[in-house]
């Protein structure tokens, strides 16, 4: 016997033993079943403490149960992260000089899952190491063939059944990434900005010079002077006395020369600025409906890497937003349509994986109906069927899900689930929903009474599905659904699903629709609610934000995913986790 224990050597030998002899593996039986599905950690990630943090809780329950003589299934897995993995791979390439452009799509996802064999699996090498007793027999990923059938399987039902539709909508664009964000997905964070005081000039009015008021104007206060040329209107609150002389007349907007009428609308807060504001149907959610209400123009003047286009007008058509921001201000300014400047301090939106500002951007996208989802969702939680632990967190939950919004769920990525949507080459405007191309062209032939076409003759639709989309059906996509397994049948619903409450919304929310909906009943009975474990100064740990515990081993760990040595700081991770649970070598193997 050596004389001292080493941990290194002993968890190795034993975890491997335990896996090898299926010892946690089980099948159903007679005996009372305890299921809990694991958060899918992303594929590009590499073990945090908030990962030992929420493993621990879990890893306790399970063996708790088994221990109890219970049939216990722990089902780990993994997530594509169609956003996280593309930028990856995307970086890589970048190195080299190339674009995926260069590549093509089909090359593209040949680099990915290139990359997903070569480094995906550092995560679940770390779970193995921290003595998870998971069921890796049954392990799953998001991506695989019978996840991804559950996938196309929900969309088109979803879509027959009228909860799926496409529309031009206003959304919420990630510039850096190229895609639509849902409004989860945004980060509103502190901004020190400015309030841009600019007169409109009434129609008839007589031309100012700078340093000069204009004889009859209205003051608009914007933040975002940069939109401008995408104004269609400015409004009045109809019970704001100040202006209602206005109310059918036109203004000039500045440096176009255009004019715009002036209209009333109760969405206006007379307490607010100026109580007039410009109307900028095209990048601004809630000016979209103000447009749609009094049938105004949309004008979009940016690309999708947020430059202006040439609606932009000739001088500033190229330009980025800041750059036209700042252009935009000093035309205004020499043009004496500039009043004043103002600082203020407000809140603006960031993309939670790359952090950049994102824009309100009108685009044609898909979305799903979440209200008659959510109202069966909310009654489970309401009724007692599911609960909260602790119960303070289903006020968070009831917040969100009684004030919520369409789900935009389309990504203008290449590495994801792709929409099963088809369109005839020759007529774009029409759309077979399938789960597989050769449906689809069935559907085509009926429709159009063509039974020459061939699926040469159908373009599948170009973007993919929110990652969140296969994560919400996760407790019964695993499992087997849409067949009817003997797993399904047995574990689901699962006992207890453990998560953090930043998650509420992304995935616990959503998967109580998915499961009620699709399953008939609720996904889990109990949703245990633990706290986030920050850095020294109260923040999230994030590997982007360079404050978690791994970041200094990434590169290390990265480079040899299944080496069998533990990276230095995951080490001080498994340590700082011993604090609230034995070390791995220190269980039963038949625990």
């Amino acid at each position: 016997m050596d004389k001292h224990y080493d941990a290194k050597a002993a968890e190795a030998k034993w975890y491997k033993f335990w896996e090898e002899n299926g010892c946690f593996h089980q099948d159903p039986d007679g005996r009372e079943p305890y299921s809990v599905v694991i958060p899918p950690p992303n594929v590009t990630g590499i073990l945090h403490m908030g990962h030992a943090l929420n493993q621990t809780i879990q890893d306790i329950l399970v063996r708790w149960r088994r221990m109890q003589g219970r049939n216990t299934l722990w089902l780990p897995g993994t997530d594509h992260a169609g956003i996280a993995t593309q930028n990856v791979v995307e970086k890589a390439l970048k190195k080299e000089g190339k674009r995926r452009q260069d590549l093509g799509r089909e090359k593209f996802l040949e680099r990915v899952w290139e990359w997903k064999r070569q480094y995906g699996g550092t995560i679940v090498h770390q779970q193995r190491m921290l003595g998870n007793s998971t069921d890796w027999r049954r392990e799953r990923f998001t991506f695989d063939e019978g996840c991804s059938r559950a996938v196309a399987k929900v969309f088109t039902q979803l879509y027959d059944e009228g909860l799926v539709y496409k529309g031009n909508y206003i959304v919420n664009w990630c510039p850096r990434c190229g895609t639509a964000l849902a409004n989860d997905e945004v980060e509103h964070e502190p901004n020190h900005g400015h309030f841009w005081y600019v007169r409109y000039p009434v129609v008839g009015s007589a031309k100012g010079v700078k340093g000069e008021p204009y004889k009859d104007y209205v003051m608009v206060a914007t933040t975002r002077p940069e939109t401008l040329p995408g104004d269609t209107a400015v409004a009045v609150n109809p019970k704001d006395d100040r202006y209602a002389h206005l109310v059918g007349k036109t203004v000039i907007l500045p440096l176009t020369g255009r004019e715009i009428p002036v209209i009333s609308d109760d969405y206006v807060d007379r307490e607010f600025g100026t109580g007039i504001v410009k109307i900028t149907p095209a990048h601004d959610p809630n000016d979209f409906l103000v447009g749609k209400r009094h049938g105004l123009a949309e004008i979009n003047i940016m690309t999708d890497d947020a430059h202006m286009n040439e609606l932009a007008g000739e001088k500033y058509c190229g330009m980025d937003r800041w750059e036209c921001r700042k252009a935009i201000v000093e035309d205004l300014d020499a043009g004496g349509f500039l009043d004043h400047i103002e600082d203020i301090d407000n809140q603006v939106g960031h993309c939670y994986r790359c952090h950049e500002t994102v824009e309100s951007r009108l685009s044609k996208q898909w979305f799903v109906k979440m209200k008659p989802l959510a109202e069966p969702a909310i009654a489970a939680v309401k009724s007692g069927e599911v609960k909260f632990v602790p119960e303070r967190w289903s006020k968070i939950y009831f917040n969100w899900m009684e004030n919520i919004q369409d789900w935009c769920i389309s990504r203008q990525l290449w590495w994801g689930h792709r929409i099963p949507a088809y369109y005839l080459k020759s007529d774009a405007e029409q759309v077979f929903v399938a789960e597989t191309a050769e449906e689809a062209l069935a559907q085509a032939k009926t429709k159009t009474g063509n039974a020459a076409l061939t699926i040469a003759d159908l373009d599948q639709d170009p973007d993919v599905l929110d990652t969140w989309f296969s994560s919400w059906l996760w407790p019964f996509s695993t499992l087997g659904w849409p067949e009817k397994t003997k797993d399904l049948e047995y574990y689901y619903p699962t006992t207890d699903l453990v998560t953090a409450q930043d998650i509420i919304f992304f995935w616990v929310a959503r998967m109580m629709m998915a499961g009620i909906h699709f399953m008939k009943k609720p996904p889990f009975r109990n949703i245990v609610i633990h706290g986030i474990v920050r850095a020294a100064d109260g923040s999230k740990m994030s590997k982007s934000k360079g404050n978690s515990l791994e970041t200094r081993s990434a590169s290390r760990s990265r480079s040899s995913p299944r080496s069998s040595a533990t990276p230095r700081s995951t080490r001080r991770s498994s340590r700082s986790a011993a604090t609230s649970r034995p070390r791995s070598g220190t269980r039963h193997a038949s625990c």
